[in-house]
């Protein structure tokens, strides 16, 4: 059976995943346009979130979430960034996250931390990061297909795939829509 450490990480892979799924269809001419109606572009989306998990996850469990490095208003500032930058941002955002949580156990979950000097139990800003991260993929995933329009390749069931996949489900888990994810990129 798996932890609720272990759940949150994979969750959190598979957004990772989709995100990455996303952006690798767009040309990277197009990775700094801005979304519909004048919306952020991928670069912005993807500055915001990385400098997100940097700030919340680097000493998670010993400072607070809101790093006095952090400047978040310039996270949304406009931008150009090659792909090599966009990518390196990103993992480094991710790669603070999996540092603080592949060093927790289940009994951390109790234990509180602070974000912009609030307390919270360590389950609760998992959570509350998971969701802000989830809404920001879906940022990624719609602003990339826009962009990429007819040649779009789906990341998860594609319209008028659903029949097929209820008759023999391969990715419910968190876990098993990873590897899917994997073996598609």
């Amino acid at each position: 059976m798996s932890t609720v450490i272990e759940s949150v990480r994979a969750e959190y892979r598979r957004y990772q995943l989709m995100a990455e799924g996303a952006l690798e269809q767009v040309p990277e001419s197009l990775l700094v346009t801005a979304g519909a109606s004048g919306g952020n572009s991928l670069v912005i989306i993807v500055w915001h979130l990385a400098g997100n998990l940097r700030s919340r996850f680097t000493d998670f469990l010993t400072s607070d979430g809101e790093k006095p490095w952090r400047d978040r208003e310039s996270e949304f500032a406009a931008r150009t960034a090659t792909r090599a930058a966009l990518n390196a941002q990103w993992l480094a955002g991710w790669s603070a996250l999996y540092e603080a949580i592949d060093s927790m156990t289940d009994e951390d979950l109790a234990r509180t931390v602070t974000i912009r000097g609030q307390p919270l139990s360590v389950i609760d800003a998992l959570l509350r990061s998971l969701a802000h991260a989830s809404y920001h993929v879906g940022q990624i995933v719609y602003v990339a297909h826009a962009h990429v329009g007819a040649h779009w390749q789906f990341l998860t069931i594609p319209p008028g795939g659903s029949a097929a996949y209820n008759s023999a489900p391969t990715h419910e888990t968190a876990a098993a829509h990873v590897e899917r994810l994997q073996n598609n990129m």
